[in-house]
């Protein structure tokens, strides 16, 4: 029996400084509510929606820097949130800054989970390729700290069961990296959930800048494509703090091809109902492991090289 899954990519435009989390919420809301009107099952929100992309500025009080940073899940003011989504039935995966308290110590990673369709949270991930720089770089016209305020992601990347299938999640830099997908698709996940801010301008390598449309496509239809499965990626996007950010939000089907797409760079719902077995066909034929992956051939290579070497 084919198995389907209406998602929607909810694509946020800005979220300025000064906006408030009750505010943002208000969005998030509005976006469950026009999902259950397109009927959707899943409504996926960027990378750490719930604020403005706060690694753009350089901070040394760390009483500011927690204030971007969630201490629970659901919080006071994300409560609206999952109380909407349970009314409505409509599942969700939110990324945010996760302030968690483990082995005696306090830790902070950049976080997506996924919550069900009856409120609960089913499935945690936290970055594990994180961008940018850790010290202040005052040549920048602005700064990439993700190094700074988060630590390295330590839970892997888990393949999760919801929706009735085999979920993943990754988030932003992650989306760059083919072990990422492989991971995943190593787990026969069918479809991975993605969110981003992505700025326009690359400071160390501005050459890229013209191409940001196209290696943000290029890695998601490849890990899509690569591995058989779906991705949903969701941006955060328009002009944030004097900030472009690319929006460009989509839905990749497991053959590589966009299959809905967002129109601008503001709030925006983009809807696609997907086939859950639609990879299969990938997995056992082309990306076929068990047939075309033969360690022992890889293995008399990689010696035959080295044997070669000087």
């Amino acid at each position: 029996m084919t198995r389907f899954l209406t998602v929607g990519a909810a694509q946020m435009g800005p979220i300025q400084r000064s906006h408030s989390r009750r505010e943002v919420v208000e969005r998030l809301v509005a976006h469950l509510r026009e999902g259950k009107r397109m009927g959707c099952d899943l409504v996926v929100f960027p990378e750490l929606t719930l604020t403005t992309f706060f690694p753009r500025w350089y901070m040394t009080d760390q009483a500011e820097i927690d204030a971007f940073f969630e201490a629970e899940m659901p919080s006071n003011e994300t409560a609206p949130l999952f109380n909407e989504a349970k009314r409505l039935g409509l599942g969700f995966c939110l990324g945010y800054a996760e302030l968690a308290r483990e082995n005696g110590r306090v830790r902070r990673f950049n976080t997506s989970i996924i919550v069900e369709r009856d409120g609960q949270v089913v499935g945690k991930y936290r970055k594990v390729h994180l961008p940018g720089h850790a010290e202040h770089e005052p040549q920048r016209p602005f700064q990439h700290l993700e190094k700074r305020y988060f630590e390295v992601g330590n839970l892997g990347f888990p393949v999760f069961k919801a929706f009735g299938g085999n979920i993943g999640m990754c988030i932003c830099n992650d989306r760059r990296w083919p072990e990422t997908y492989r991971v995943m698709g190593l787990q026969n996940v069918e479809m991975v959930l993605l969110g981003y801010n992505t700025p326009i301008h690359n400071a160390p390598a501005p050459d890229h800048d013209e191409h940001t449309w196209f290696h943000n496509q290029l890695s998601m239809q490849a890990g899509a494509y690569q591995n058989g499965t779906w991705v949903v990626g969701v941006a955060k996007g328009g002009t944030e703090e004097g900030i472009p950010s690319l929006a460009d939000s989509m839905i990749v089907a497991p053959s590589g091809k966009v299959v809905a797409r967002a129109g601008g760079d503001g709030d925006e719902l983009v809807v696609h109902r997907c086939d859950l077995d639609a990879g299969q066909s990938y997995k056992r034929s082309t990306f076929n492991f068990a047939v075309h992956r033969q360690p022992d051939q890889y293995r008399m290579i990689v010696e035959r090289k080295g044997a070669m070497d000087p």
